[in-house]
């Protein structure tokens, strides 16, 4: 019955000095954004707000698109529109080879990371050079993000250390974090300098303005789009919100939740091409559009990306991001996954508790939990169900329909307790690889009630 996932968390679990540290850390995060909500009294109308503007603005996508358009069109923008995921890696690199672009520096996207652009540019001849930290990191790795926000949280500084001692010449032993974050700054300076290009991702893109929104805390994306005179940013389009009133609600919640600040330390705004260069803007659907004909599955939509629901989740913190078969994990992760291509990512499924702590956390109050259920009562139609569940699951059906046969068990179940250990403990019984089995009671819950009922009456007499 094992998946992919709990193979995959199998082998993470293995480092357990490492576990340990992934799981406290991201806890810790989780408690900076516990405070920070408690220290907001309208914390919950704002999460209900928030909410509410993305279901309109998810159902209103045509009308306030169209007017982002208008507007960033008359702010000097060039305004593109991507189906997917092909058609958006092919209009960047048509920009870029348009203009002989040949080294070109980004921000951190996930919307990048979905469509796979840097392989494709690469593949391409253009070089590409993350400019967010934790994402250069990864790449000089040749790794993947673990997580939305924190990309590297997985890489320990130690490991920082040995990957910028050979690709920077750093001191030998030197993990110190304040070193190694002035070395990568030196590093990506002349980088910077060098690229004829710069892009972006966006936190949101503001309809009444034609506003793109990137919030950042290391300042990288407004320092690569601040040289070249060709910058693109690009937004899945979700991400569109209905004005600037609309857009403060989302930044009260965004850092809080994501990092336990109150807000990030750059919020920036682009609006207009710099003197004499060119601003293009896509927008990317890849998907997003075909959520809308599912019901069930539409607050899916309302994510910005904060990373909460990984940071809370009890299965996330304690398998590692590389252990979810789509590029996002998390609840988000296995909900998004689900949504794009379910018969290549359900196994996905599996990595959840239902506990609803992602869903309570959710600063857009995304049903994460309920709808990860949801996509489980699909697996069958879908043809991915477990057989081996399955035929529990009927076992056990046809026991609780049959109450004699039901309290057989429950008053034979005792015996279990003095089997021998190899019995209990083998390769069917998958609870008892990494747990003990609970001891039964030897008397039920059902003989107790009863009891205690006539002990009740015969009080009464």
């Amino acid at each position: 019955m094992s998946t992919k996932h709990s193979k995959a968390a199998e082998k993470f679990l293995q480092d357990g000095k490492m576990a340990a540290w992934h799981n406290e850390t991201l806890w810790m995060v989780r408690a900076k954004r516990d405070k920070m909500s408690k220290d907001v009294p309208e914390w919950e109308e704002l999460r209900d707000k928030a909410c509410e503007l993305k279901l309109y603005s998810n159902s209103h996508l045509e009308e306030l698109l169209l007017e982002f358009e208008q507007n960033a069109t008359a702010n000097g923008a060039i305004v593109h529109w991507a189906k997917d995921a092909d058609e958006y890696c092919r209009i960047v690199f048509d920009i870029l080879s348009g203009h002989n672009v040949k080294h070109f520096v980004k921000s951190k996207s996930m919307l990048a990371e979905e469509c796979g652009l840097n392989p494709y540019l690469i593949d391409h001849g253009i070089d590409v050079v993350e400019s967010d930290l934790g994402e250069r990191i990864l790449q000089l790795m040749h790794l993947e993000p673990s997580h939305i926000v924190l990309p590297a949280i997985h890489i320990k500084r130690e490991q920082v250390g040995e990957l910028f001692e050979k690709e920077m010449g750093t001191e030998k032993g030197n993990f110190d974090p304040t070193y190694l974050t002035h070395a990568a700054r030196k590093n990506l300076r002349h980088l910077f300098l060098g690229a004829e290009a710069a892009m972006t991702g966006a936190n949101f893109a503001v309809a009444s303005t034609g506003d793109i929104v990137v919030c950042t805390n290391e300042g990288n994306a407004d320092m690569g789009t601040s040289f070249p005179k060709l910058n693109i940013a690009a937004f899945g389009m979700e991400k569109i919100v209905p004005d600037m009133e609309a857009l403060g609600i989302f930044t009260r919640l965004l850092a809080r939740s994501a990092t336990g600040q109150p807000v990030t330390t750059y919020t920036s705004h682009y609006r207009h091409p710099r003197e004499g260069g060119e601003y293009h803007i896509i927008i990317v659907d890849n998907g997003r559009s075909a959520l809308l004909s599912k019901p069930d599955h539409i607050k899916t939509l309302n994510c910005i990306r904060c990373g909460a629901c990984m940071n809370t989740c009890p299965v996330y913190r304690r398998s590692g991001g590389y252990s979810y078969t789509y590029f996002i994990p998390g609840p988000i992760g296995i909900n998004l996954g689900m949504a794009h291509e379910p018969e290549k990512y359900y196994d996905n499924l599996s990595a959840c508790s239902l506990c609803m702590s992602c869903s309570d956390v959710c600063p857009v109050k995304v049903d994460l939990a309920e709808q990860i259920y949801k996509w489980r009562q699909k697996l069958d139609q879908l043809g991915k169900a477990s057989t081996a569940k399955k035929v529990m699951s009927g076992e056990m059906k046809f026991l609780m329909e049959r109450p004699v046969l039901f309290n057989a068990a429950l008053w034979a179940s005792p015996v279990v307790n003095g089997l021998p250990r190899f019995l209990k403990y083998n390769s069917l019984n998958d609870w008892g690889k990494g747990r003990e089995l609970p001891k039964f009671a030897k008397e039920s819950f059902n003989e107790m009630w009863k009891k205690n009922k006539v002990q009740g009456k015969e009080e009464q007499q």
